[in-house]
């Protein structure tokens, strides 16, 4: 594996954990939601899967 290639694997790496950081906080609004009664989901936690979808997909644009 070249530098280059380490390095894209490395940055894809990083993403991942920042993709799994955000399904954490995406976990700690649905239970503060539901200790609450909110009758739906967050907008917050939408955005939070719109921007998890958006990593996940540069993680794997950067491994292929």
């Amino acid at each position: 594996m070249g530098v280059a290639r380490s390095r894209l694997e490395d940055l894809a790496e990083r993403l991942d954990a920042l993709s799994e950081e955000l399904g954490d906080v995406s976990i700690d609004l649905l239970r503060e939601a539901i200790a609450t009664g909110a009758g739906k989901r967050p907008d917050e936690d939408k955005r939070i899967a719109q921007a998890r979808r958006a990593i996940d997909k540069a993680a794997h644009i950067l491994r292929h």
